[in-house]
């Protein structure tokens, strides 16, 4: 058994080497034989090299039965870490399975930016089930930062901050953070922030610069050029942007009187601004904000609404298939040929709605630039429309041994390469404008319309010209 064990953790250490960051199939299985002997000692182990990360992806990878197993073997080594880790569906239940001190060390481990990530989701049980393990004064700062808006720099940002008296030298900042308990330092922090007698922070100072300036050198004078404040109540989507706009490392966040009160770093930022993309990724698919961890009932009940968005636009497009039935009746090629001008639409309108949220989203898409790009969409339709009509025209004569049916289906792939451009621009501005978002919206209309503008066009132009 201990051979077979050993061979099983083989992977596992030849993985820490590899390069592509990601559990092989031979580590889940090494750990999981681990958990069914009941050798804690072995799991521990095994577990040791892994990120926290990792052991959040393994947790989620596992199924329900054997992810409370894993916890309750592995106990007291479990820290917050892995927590924050964790996707936020199954979060509750890894809670529910932790024992009181184990959930209590976790928990006080964690700063306090993490905490509120961690409890803002939970059932009110929970909630006060990890603030009861807290510390009282880590308690009352994540409680005030619950009051702020959720998806707000105040539920983003953590309350330790390391700051200084904009009259400081170097040599006294130095000093203060070597006389201030551990404690009471983040485990990680980026700047020093300088604030003036009311907390009004005034500009940041890098450790690199701290350290390589001499003691008598005033803060003031050694400030970084780059500052941002960030207000409390201001947008985390907001705030992830200023952050990739300005490359910034940190950033003080300020109530509203202007006073200091906690600060947001980069690693928090673009958890968010990946979010962003992940969310937008989903909502063009209409499937939410599901993960693959989610239960069946669950992502059913996120994919029906769109399921059912999808059909009643498809009835539209059948409904103008319907008034040309005579047509199709005598012509049978025409219901060989129609799909392909909506397919050819619909992926068209498609890459241009891609584009288009992609650039409203980080901000490249406004007013001074919307119809240059919505001119150069429309003249790429017109461009590829024009050498796949060729194509299909080509196709149209040799299958079906007729030129009118050609030129039928060239005229009306053009028609619809170009009206996808338009739409797949346009239609997200146009709900972006509205308030609507583009990415959970504009899917649904921009195909509605190539299939509904290649249908008619296709089948209008056949029953003008080969009726």
């Amino acid at each position: 058994m201990s051979d077979q064990i050993e061979e099983l953790a083989q992977p596992l250490e030849e993985a820490s080497d590899s390069a592509d960051y990601k559990l092989e199939r031979k580590q889940v299985a090494s750990v999981l034989y681990a958990v069914d002997i009941d050798d804690r000692d072995k799991l521990i182990e095994l577990m040791e090299p892994l990120h926290a990360a990792d052991i959040a992806d393994l947790l989620e990878q596992i199924n329900a039965y054997d992810r409370s197993r894993l916890i309750r073997l592995y106990d007291r080594e479990f820290d917050g870490e892995i927590l924050s880790e964790l996707d936020e569906s199954i979060r509750e239940e890894v809670i529910a399975v932790l024992t009181p001190q184990v959930l209590t060390d976790a928990v006080r481990d964690m700063d306090s930016d993490d905490v509120v990530d961690l409890i803002e989701d939970l059932e009110d049980a929970q909630q006060e089930q990890i603030l009861g393990a807290l510390e009282d004064s880590d308690r009352v700062a994540v409680e005030q930062a619950l009051t702020w808006p959720e998806y707000s720099a105040g539920r983003l940002m953590q309350r330790e901050v390391v700051m200084a008296p904009q009259h400081w030298s170097v040599g006294q900042a130095i000093d203060h953070l070597r006389a201030t308990p551990e404690d009471d330092l983040p485990d990680q922090f980026y700047h020093i922030v300088m604030v003036d007698p009311r907390l009004h922070p005034v500009g940041n100072v890098t450790l690199g610069k701290l350290m390589r300036s001499k003691r008598d050198t005033r803060l003031v004078d050694i400030l970084e050029e780059t500052f941002q404040i960030i207000p409390a109540d201001q947008d985390e989507g907001e705030v992830a942007y200023a952050f990739n706009q300005y490359h910034l490392i940190s950033a003080p966040v300020v109530d509203g009187e202007g006073r200091l009160i906690g600060v947001i770093t980069i690693d928090d930022a673009m958890a968010v601004l990946d979010e962003e993309h992940e969310e937008d990724i989903l909502r063009l698919a209409g499937v939410g904000e599901g993960s693959l961890s989610d239960r069946v009932i669950g992502t059913t009940r996120q994919r029906l609404p769109w399921l059912a968005v999808n059909l009643v636009t498809s009835i539209a497009a059948s409904m103008v298939i319907a008034q040309f039935e005579m047509a199709i009746a005598q012509i049978v090629a025409l219901a060989v040929l129609m799909p392909i001008v909506a397919s050819m639409g619909g992926n068209a309108g498609t890459q241009s709605l891609t584009v288009a949220v992609r650039a409203i989203a980080t901000k490249d898409l406004t007013g001074s630039n919307i119809w240059r790009v919505i001119r150069r969409e429309c003249l790429v339709g017109l461009i590829n429309g024009v050498i796949f009509a060729v194509v299909m025209g080509i196709v149209g004569v040799v299958w079906f041994g007729s030129p009118a049916l050609g030129y039928v289906i060239a005229a009306a792939m053009v028609v619809n390469m170009v009206v996808a451009g338009l739409a797949g621009t346009g239609i997200p501005i146009l709900l972006e404008r509205v308030g609507v978002d583009p990415a959970l919206a504009s899917g649904a209309f921009v195909t509605t319309v190539t299939d509904v503008v290649g249908f008619f066009a296709f089948l209008g132009l056949a029953a003008a010209v080969l009726l």
